[in-house]
């Protein structure tokens, strides 16, 4: 089904890092209007004058990114890598949330997609502050989903582990043939999921097709993760 946004303006943060450009590829083939935004997201008012400035928007795309700091023990933790995540995947998600729904509301129409982790549904060691950061998405995204599924806005998290991007898959990691022999091992489909595929699911939930999804954790991790 062609056009499957046809009329929608999008917003899509952090456009060209980790699911961004998928996304936008996708959402632009599928008729969308996209604003695709690489702007820093630092401060409270910094999120509110890109959502300002990108107008009625139809659908917010929260891609937000941070480093994971992996192999990095919760003892030997820096207070600023404990913070950093919070930072970079909290905050925004609530500021553009809170910046874009009165318009939202108004309409009594609009979808927020957020591309979260499946590391908040599934412990992993040494990923102590990216887990938790990712695990406040998840509270957040339930807890808002259902303060405005009343007002027919859909906001849902797309909890994503094993998915390429360069962020978090560097083609020098990807070449190495320890890290081919564990994908095999830990993932049930033995293989990363492909950017467009996890685009696809986002555009199905950022479609009118998805009406009856509310503050929902979908996992998308070729089986990682079982819920």
């Amino acid at each position: 089904m062609p056009n499957r946004l046809l009329g929608k303006r999008v917003l899509v943060t952090q456009a060209s890092d980790y699911m961004g450009p998928a996304t936008v590829a996708l959402f632009e083939a599928e008729g969308a209007t996209v604003t695709a935004d690489d702007g820093a997201l630092a401060s409270a008012g910094a999120c509110r004058e890109l959502v300002a400035r990108a107008g009625p928007v139809d659908v917010l795309v929260a891609n937000l990114a941070s480093p994971n700091f992996s192999g990095t023990a919760v003892t030997d933790l820096a207070d600023a890598d404990w913070h950093t995540p919070f930072a970079m995947l909290i905050d925004p998600l609530h500021f553009l949330t809170q910046a874009v729904l009165p318009q939202m509301i108004e309409r009594r129409q609009g979808k927020i997609v957020v591309y979260g982790s499946a590391t908040a549904l599934r412990g992993l060691k040494t990923v102590a502050a990216y887990s938790a950061a990712r695990a406040a998405q998840v509270g957040y995204v339930q807890a808002v989903g259902v303060e405005v599924a009343p007002h027919n806005v859909q906001i849902n998290l797309i909890a994503q582990n094993y998915v390429e991007n360069r962020e978090y898959y560097p083609p020098e990691l990807m070449h190495k043939a320890s890290f081919v022999a564990s994908l095999k091992r830990q993932v049930p489909a033995g293989r990363l999921g492909t950017a467009r595929e996890d685009a696809l699911f986002a555009l199905f939930l950022a479609s009118d097709e998805s009406g009856f999804f509310a503050g929902q954790a979908f996992p998308f991790a070729g089986g990682w993760v079982q819920r």
